[in-house]
């Protein structure tokens, strides 16, 4: 899609459709009410009918008879007017850019960043458009022999951003586009079934990622992972037929600041190993590598965007299958770092690959780490399918990543590391058991985490309730939802000092 800044007016627009937003109660004021006025009040008479209601998301396609240059008006809910403004104008965005796609319309212009309180900067607003529409027009039809839905949107027009008067907006509007491919991407991995998205694959999306954008890639087999003493991702890996893969990308740009390193849990396929998951459980586990999946993007649109910062991204990607290989309850496996892991529980696998690669990032030089992970059902109890959980050992890193989720329009809550939870994970073979039980059990996987980074700052973010949609919304589809990804993104650019 090419992607589009222009000064011009939706009164001047000429395209299939152009895109005006509406909150809930509030008059059409600014374009919105130009846009109304050259309609001859249209707009009003629909929203006193209630066939307009600016509910967030919302869409309303009428045609505009030849009073504008373009044929359509697509009017889209912002929801209330105290809201989020670009959390609003993100959804909206991709709502309108889908509906449209899905009518036909090729080239459209959008005047939503117009509509947003002054408070928001223009260059933010048009990062939530560029953001939203990229994501709103993702199809999820990997597999597909033949698509159901129409041709591609071909041209994305910001409106009212004449490019000779507004870098910083052109600027934001580009890095919208990467991030939001990159999110894209990051939904194509998880929506792959796992007969495809093997280990190895993923190993050479890695491979590709590195010879696109200039990054460093080394992939690491069975022999080498042994080798390196990483006995509890080993363990892992030993019921399937299908080899590990130790994933590691590197962008070199900075000596100086924070050496940071993305770590993702790559489990392709989870049965839950011998303590098998029920069947309806295991459905949609192709699902348990989206924190790989989330750093590999994040780490191809760090490459795109040659951000002056070192990032390494590291992804630990196995199966979890029940073998005769496979590790079992009351296990004793030790970790890269030395410790020693009491299993109690098969299906607690991934706080297992993500020990040893938190140590191995350490090890690699690592001064800030980040891991995002599918990692507890106990987060989705404590949060849903709204916010993923957040945790680490250093305040202002964590408020960092806060912050950058907070950019990036993907919900966040920290969950506390009370030194009191630590106690759950004692074990009277090892220096630490794999569960906490069921009380406090997003937190206990966060501690058991903590045990593998020593001194350095890191946090945690779980994305168990958010990597994932179980229906169709307005501003996405069924599947992966990417997350983590731009969070992982907008972190970037702040430590590397650009970003909005």
């Amino acid at each position: 899609m090419e992607l589009d800044f222009t000064g011009e007016s939706p009164l001047q627009y000429a395209g299939d459709a152009v895109v005006i937003g509406s909150h809930k109660g509030a008059p059409l004021t600014g374009v919105a009410g130009e846009v109304n006025a050259a309609l001859d009040g249209l707009l009003d008479r629909l929203i006193e009918c209630r066939e307009i209601t600016g509910k967030q998301s919302e869409v309303t396609v009428v045609h505009t008879g030849g009073k504008l240059p373009s044929s359509r008006v697509a009017v889209v809910g912002l929801g209330e007017i105290w809201g989020d403004p670009q959390f609003a104008i993100r959804r909206a965005a991709g709502a309108a850019a889908r509906s449209l796609r899905n009518k036909g319309c090729r080239r459209v212009g959008m005047a939503l960043h117009l509509q947003a309180p002054q408070s928001v900067r223009a260059e933010q607003v048009v990062r939530a458009v560029t953001e939203g529409a990229y994501t709103g027009l993702y199809r999820g039809e990997e597999c597909k022999s033949e698509s159901e839905l129409p041709g591609e949107l071909e041209a994305l027009a910001l409106l009212g951003i004449a490019p000779d008067e507004n870098d910083s907006a052109v600027a934001a509007g580009r890095a919208g586009g990467i991030a939001g491919d990159a999110a894209n991407y990051a939904r194509r991995l998880v929506n792959l079934p796992p007969n495809e998205m093997t280990p190895s694959r993923l190993a050479q999306e890695a491979t590709e990622i590195a010879s696109a954008t200039g990054l460093e890639a080394e992939i690491l087999g069975p022999e080498e992972i042994d080798k390196l003493g990483m006995g509890a991702f080993a363990a892992v890996a030993r019921g399937s037929d299908e080899p590990a893969r130790l994933i590691v990308l590197r962008h070199r740009r900075s000596t100086q600041g924070p050496h940071v390193a993305y770590v993702g849990k790559g489990l392709t396929f989870d049965s839950g190993g011998l303590s098998l998951k029920p069947w309806d459980k295991m459905r949609n586990m192709k699902s348990d590598m989206a924190g790989g999946a989330a750093v590999l993007a994040a780490m191809r649109a760090v490459g795109e965007m040659q951000l002056d910062l070192d990032v390494i991204g590291v992804v630990p990607a196995t199966e979890n299958l029940p073998s005769g290989r496979a590790f079992r309850p009351d296990d004793v496996v030790k970790a890269l770092n030395g410790k020693t892991i009491e299993i109690v529980s098969t299906d607690a696998e991934g706080r297992l690959l993500l020990a040893d690669a938190l140590a191995y990032a350490g090890q690699l030089g690592a001064t800030h780490i980040v891991d995002v992970a599918t990692l507890t059902g106990a987060c989705i109890i404590a949060l849903g399918h709204v916010a993923c959980g957040v945790m680490g050992n250093d305040t202002a890193f964590v408020e960092a990543v806060l912050d950058a989720s907070e950019r990036a329009g993907e919900r966040a809550w920290r969950l506390p590391l009370y030194p009191e939870y630590r106690s759950q994970l004692d074990s009277k073979v090892a220096d630490v058991k794999n569960v906490g039980g069921r009380a406090a059990g997003a937190i206990t996987a966060g501690w058991f985490l903590r045990e593998f980074v020593g001194e350095t700052a890191w946090v945690h973010i779980d994305i168990a309730g958010t990597s994932w949609s179980e229906k169709d919304e307005p501003h996405q589809i069924e599947g992966g939802t990417g997350a983590g990804t731009r969070t992982l993104i907008a972190l970037a650019e702040r430590l590397s000092g650009g970003g909005v």
